[in-house]
């Protein structure tokens, strides 16, 4: 689809990794929809500015680092933070797998949430509404928002023009890819207009990608040691992405480290020594890594990041949340009853 055909309210931009797409939905209260990778928080927040003056609120369809890195920065110009509730609480709490960020090695700048999102929730974004919908799977917390005017669905990682999110079954249960794909058809039977993924680009025909991400993840479903695989790949392609690649003899001591493989290994039965090597010979016979200048490099697009912005503290350092940034009693958390629905405007935050 023609990123032309959207409403004239929204401003959309494909992204390479390790950033997700940029979604900006303008009117009274400028909403950006997921900020990015920490690397490129500047580059995220000058686009804002440029598109809109200023934001308002930022939402996160999920916590992972490619889609929280820029709210530091953000919240530090004046934007409130929405995110779903279960994040939304471990953020204020400053859990030390907040974001999974220390789990996969990916770096996240500390943020509060402002405001709490929960399934159903109906909430002003520029000028338009849109309903909260719980989509767990990829993550446990994972939110698509749906604009009923105009048929719009922004699904987070749920599915792209040529994918679906991978799903951790060591944290997340081993249900976790039957609940993504429960959260699949229940976005598949909103028959949206138009599908706004977090990578990739924007679906020419909404039905046809739906049909395609239903079958991607039954084959998680009936394949669970596929589904951990599918992970170990994407996560480790990241990890080379965000570092410029990783110097050859580096690579397997790198993999042993990393609590993910760990976990992978116990799965599949195999010790993380060898899963690393075995990891690493199916993405290089694949072609998703490649051998060069003494470097293992991701194969797929991505924008280079700096090694100095790669140093945030992990979560457990994090410095506490503000006192009442998430709760009932939260300023941040206005609400009102209206149609059965908790309905949040983001406007007061400056009130």
């Amino acid at each position: 689809m023609n990123p032309r055909m959207l409403p004239p309210w929204v401003t959309w931009e494909q992204r390479p990794f390790p950033d997700a797409n940029l979604l900006l939905l303008h009117g009274r209260q400028p909403a950006l929809v997921d900020s990015g990778f920490v690397g490129h928080a500047r580059q995220t927040a000058a686009w804002a500015r440029a598109h809109a003056g200023h934001i308002e609120l930022v939402v996160n369809t999920h916590w992972h680092s490619d889609h929280v890195g820029g709210n530091a920065l953000l919240q530090s110009g004046g934007a409130g933070i929405a995110a779903g509730a279960p994040e939304a609480e471990a953020i204020a709490r400053r859990d030390p797998g907040c974001c999974a960020a220390e789990y996969l090695d990916q770096p996240v700048a500390p943020y509060t949430v402002d405001i709490p999102l929960h399934d159903g929730q109906l909430l002003r974004l520029g000028d338009a509404d849109w309903e909260v919908v719980h989509t767990p799977g990829h993550t446990p917390g994972q939110l698509a928002l749906w604009q009923p005017d105009e048929r719009l669905l922004v699904v987070g990682d749920a599915l792209s023009d040529y994918d679906v999110g991978w799903v951790n079954l060591a944290l997340d249960g081993p249900d976790a890819a039957f609940t993504a794909l429960g959260s699949l058809q229940r976005m598949a039977g909103l028959a949206p207009r138009v599908l706004l993924p977090s990578h990739g680009p924007i679906p020419a025909d909404p039905g046809a990608a739906f049909a395609a991400a239903l079958r991607r993840a039954q084959r998680l479903v009936d394949d669970p040691d596929g589904a951990v695989w599918y992970g170990a790949r994407r996560i480790f392609a990241f990890a080379l992405m965000i570092r410029d690649g990783i110097p050859a003899d580096e690579v397997e001591p790198y993999l042993h480290a990393r609590a993910w493989l760990t976990d992978a290994a116990r799965q599949l039965g195999r010790s993380p020594a060898a899963l690393a090597t075995e990891l690493v010979a199916t993405m290089l016979r694949s072609g998703a890594v490649a051998l060069r200048d003494g470097r293992l490099r991701a194969a797929a697009e991505h924008s280079p990041v700096t090694g100095e912005s790669l140093r945030v503290p992990c979560p457990r350092a994090w410095p506490p949340a503000p006192s009442g940034a998430v709760g009932a009693a939260s300023p941040h958390r206005p609400a009102d009853e209206q149609g059965g629905r908790t309905r949040s405007d983001p406007g007061r935050l400056r009130e």
